[in-house]
């Protein structure tokens, strides 16, 4: 698969809040003393299994996923999603079944303005849409190893859990990201709200673009 246009934005948040939302098995991951919880809209392209072709109406769509960050009981750092919207309904059903993610069937749309950033919306029923969009403010560049923008985006481990509760880890390889700060033109944090988290009423306090990647998956498996 390839991703684009990603926008990562950030909230910082009280550790033992994330920690109390998180299942057993994992304990959240901090930066300096803090949590963070993110909402990272973008767009999922040519998705498709090894071997297989890829269908035009099936493997292009767009993905809003609210996260936050964790490792688990070998000390393996990675990505807990709380959600994962997402505008193909097919996608939304494989991943629910054989990847234990949260997706949730939503209503989005994007404009792609150019190679790194979008406008994206996200339709509730009732309400009105929620605005997403950031425009960079520099060159794309390599994280630095130990800096806050590194722990953000590196990671390449998910985990999630089946309806036992038992944890299941999958890995991700791309190459490493390339980023700049963005610009948040709008910045909605509706997607988390919608999940019980109190809207801090503030701007992200973190935010960035990345460029594309090309994305290998691997199966989900139990961490034992």
């Amino acid at each position: 698969m390839r991703w684009e246009a990603l926008l990562f934005l950030h909230w910082k948040w009280d550790p033992e809040e994330i920690q109390k939302t998180l299942p057993a098995g994992l304990k959240v991951d901090t930066f300096d003393g803090d949590a963070w919880l993110a909402v990272v809209p973008f767009f999922m392209r040519r998705v498709h299994p090894r071997g297989l072709p890829c269908v035009p109406w099936l493997s292009d769509f767009l993905e809003f996923n609210v996260r936050t960050y964790v490792a688990d009981r070998n000390g393996v750092p990675g990505v807990w999603f709380y959600s994962l919207l997402c505008n193909q309904p097919v996608a939304v059903e494989v991943a629910r079944k054989f990847f234990h993610l949260n997706y949730l069937h939503a209503r989005l749309a994007a404009t792609d303005e150019t190679g790194n950033t979008a406008h994206f919306t996200w339709k509730e029923p009732g309400r009105d849409l929620a605005h997403f969009q950031g425009r960079e403010t520099g060159d794309l560049a390599l994280a630095p190893p130990g800096s806050l923008e590194f722990f953000l985006v590196e990671r390449y481990v998910l985990f999630s859990t089946d309806r036992r509760g038992r944890i299941h880890s999958g890995r991700v390889h791309h190459a490493p990201y390339e980023i700049a700060p963005a610009a948040v033109e709008h910045g909605s944090f509706r997607p988390a709200a919608s999940l019980g988290f109190s809207d801090p009423q503030r701007p992200p306090d973190h935010a960035l673009v990345a460029g594309p990647v090309q994305v290998e998956a691997w199966p989900i498996r139990r961490v034992e």
